[in-house]
């Protein structure tokens, strides 16, 4: 939505530019004064080198008329040192002196000048001089106000992508994510599927794909209130997360039912098995839950069906088939166990 700023807060106008006189003579920064009286810019008076170099650590100039002949430390000394400052070297110097020859020139030049203007001074030429100076400082102002403005957009710009990149990564993590567990949910297990498959038969690589039911879980529930029954899962997924690597994939598919995807699996069916029956063991000791009732020890576990990519089958549906059916057999088997799927369907 576009604002309109109200006259009370928009930015007052900047101030003017300053201009610096250095002069070890009053009545010279006088005249000086008097003739720039019009010029648009605060006049600043300085009488001794010293009294310049000083002024320029508390103002920043839009330009400095500088007399050549001072006592103690010359207009040429002070040209230097301003020069050596990184506050004061881009500030533009006129030397302003009697003295006018080349040889003078040429060392005001090298001391830093812009310009060189003789004595007596001509009105005219110092005012035309003045002002393409503080014509020059003017648009450096608006210059770097145009560039500021340009910077303070593209970092709100950068915050704002940052601020949406987050949102949606954070819209993506919902959507993908189990909201109970924070494992991936269905839809983020069938992406993950379809790729392992499709890097297995890219690379001629086997994966298992283990289909878990949690034994006992129902009776949790039925007992200790859905509270208990979600703190158990939490604990189980958990674990899941601990037993697998990081190349694999754990996921709830919903209820008590959860999935492994274990990338890369050598030697097939023993490392498979053996492996599910890392997860099957951990699933099967203990859960200390704290619940309404109190803390609570309970006990269940799970039966595992395991199928293997691409030896019982090599697509998505008739693998997860194969693994179901085996996680069936399990449970008709006395349930706290794995086993392996049987034979092979190609998808």
């Amino acid at each position: 939505m576009t604002t309109i700023d109200s006259p009370a807060s928009a930015p007052s106008p900047p101030p003017p530019p300053k201009i610096l006189i250095v002069d070890d003579h009053a009545p010279n920064r006088l005249a000086l004064r008097r003739l720039l009286a019009k010029a648009g810019a605060e006049l600043i008076e300085a009488g001794s080198g010293n009294d310049a170099l000083a002024a320029c650590l508390d103002h920043r100039f839009a330009l400095i008329l500088l007399d050549v002949n001072m006592p103690e430390m010359d207009g040429f000394e002070v040209a230097n040192l301003l020069s050596e400052d990184e506050m004061s070297r881009d500030t533009p110097i006129i030397f302003i002196s009697a003295a006018y020859d080349d040889l003078h020139r040429l060392k005001g030049y090298g001391s830093g000048a812009v310009d060189y203007i003789a004595k007596p001074v001509n009105d005219v030429i110092l005012r035309s001089k003045v002002a393409v100076f503080l014509d020059l400082y003017q648009r450096k102002v608006e210059l770097q106000h145009a560039l500021d403005q340009v910077s303070r957009h593209a970092e709100a710009l950068e915050r704002e992508i940052e601020l949406r990149r987050a949102v949606e990564q954070q819209a993506w993590h919902r959507a993908s994510h189990d909201a109970l567990t924070d494992l991936p949910n269905r839809m983020l297990f069938m992406d993950r599927l379809e790729n392992a498959i499709e890097r297995g038969r890219r690379h001629q690589r086997a994966f298992a794909l283990g289909y878990i039911d949690i034994d006992g879980f129902k009776p949790v529930n039925d007992t200790y209130g859905h509270q208990a029954g979600d703190e158990l899962l939490k604990e189980i997924a958990n674990r899941l997360r601990s037993q697998i690597r990081l190349e694999d994939t754990a996921s709830r598919l919903g209820g008590d039912e959860f999935a492994v995807i274990l990338e890369d699996v050598i030697d097939t069916e023993a490392t498979a098995l053996r492996l599910c029956e890392g997860i099957c063991g951990d699933l099967r000791r203990p859960y200390r839950l704290m619940t309404p009732q109190g803390e609570l020890l309970i006990e269940v576990g799970a039966s595992v069906g395991i199928a293997i990519y691409p030896d019982h089958a090599d697509a998505c549906d008739p693998l997860i088939l194969a693994a179901d059916q085996a996680m069936y057999r399990a449970k008709r088997s006395g349930k706290n166990r794995c086993e392996m799927a049987r034979g092979a369907s190609a998808g």
